[in-house]
């Protein structure tokens, strides 16, 4: 699946929904992760999304990916649905597995699966979840929030989604590129490290944005953030978590992992004032952190510095690179 250009989404999607409800705080706009709607005194987030993939981890990539993006807006994932569409002949083990893996993610989520639908479909050959999560809370963070003289943090690393999604599914074509089974190997459990649930909640409360890097990758995920603030984001290429493993693979296919899946790694905008407090948050869960750059004023766009020189700019939208080679190679 590939997200629709930001331009279409205003032309077309934006202008037509509904009746205008005022309970309704934040609904569809670029860049925002979940919806928020008033509800008595408190706010709830609900976000929904689609994913497609083989049987092996959807189940719990479709409840993370989406708990995702309650966590972001400051708020607890705790409700879930899902709608699971199977292609003919997948088998009773097939899908005990996804739910097993569902399972296994609420739990460590403390959610509760509490709806939903489970199909037989005609004309797909591969399974596809579609999961809403949905959370309550009193105060909630949006992508909209980043300030000049802001900081940027990134938790772990860059495209530990994209990554273990290469390793999976090109694995083949790795290891006929050289590159050696161990890194592979490693690489197919960075699935494992694809929640931010933890972090977004610990640093909610000093974040002035949070934003939830999906396709398109980091760059796609500081754009998102830097159109919905009105701001430009300046960033710092060397100071950019990435893992040995991610370089790697990634070289060898040719491909950026800047603009590549980025589950796993939550984008924040923290006033400089509070870095330290966050920082220090984000030790005590031992989750690694890096500040990669600030806000400044400008038109919404990403200014790339290397040794303190402006090297790129980039604006726009960014093509996701790993969903563009899977799509090349499923014919989705």
């Amino acid at each position: 699946m590939v997200k629709l250009s930001n331009d279409v989404l205003r032309r077309i999607v934006f202008t037509n929904l509904g009746v205008e409800d005022h309970d309704v705080i934040i609904g569809p706009r670029v860049g925002e992760d979940a919806a928020i709607v008033r509800i008595g005194n408190g706010y709830m987030a609900i976000h929904t999304d689609p994913i497609t993939g083989a049987v092996e981890g959807i189940g719990w990539l479709a409840i993370n990916i989406v708990a995702n993006d309650i966590a972001v807006r400051g708020i607890k994932p705790r409700w879930f649905l899902l709608t699971l569409l199977l292609p003919h002949g997948i088998n009773e083990g097939d899908i005990e597995k996804i739910m097993i893996d569902v399972n296994r993610a609420l739990a460590e989520l403390n959610g509760s699966l509490i709806g939903g639908h489970t199909e037989i479909t005609p004309g797909i050959d591969r399974v596809i979840a579609s999961t809403t999560a949905i959370g309550v809370g009193e105060h909630y963070v949006t992508t909209s929030g980043a300030k000049p003289g802001d900081l940027v943090l990134v938790t772990k690393y860059i495209a530990l989604e994209g990554t273990a999604v290469l390793a999976t599914d090109f694995e083949n074509e790795l290891v006929r590129r050289g590159v050696p089974r161990e890194v592979i190997n490693r690489a197919k459990g960075f699935v494992k490290e694809v929640s931010v649930v933890r972090e977004a909640l610990e640093i909610a409360d000093l974040a002035s944005a949070m934003h939830d890097p999906t396709e398109g990758g980091l760059l796609q995920g500081l754009l998102e953030i830097a159109e919905a603030s009105d701001v430009k984001l300046r960033i710092d290429i060397d100071k950019v978590p990435i893992l040995p493993e991610t370089r790697q693979i990634f070289s060898a296919l040719n491909m950026d992992p800047l603009a590549s899946l980025s589950s796993g790694a939550l984008v924040a905008t923290i006033p400089r004032e509070r870095i330290h407090t966050a920082g220090v948050k984000l030790s005590k869960l031992g989750i690694n952190y890096s500040i990669i750059g600030e806000v400044v004023e400008g038109k919404p766009s990403i200014e790339v510095v290397k040794d303190d020189r402006i090297v790129n700019e980039v604006n726009g939208f960014i093509e996701d690179d790993v969903m563009g080679l899977w799509h090349r190679k499923y014919g989705g």
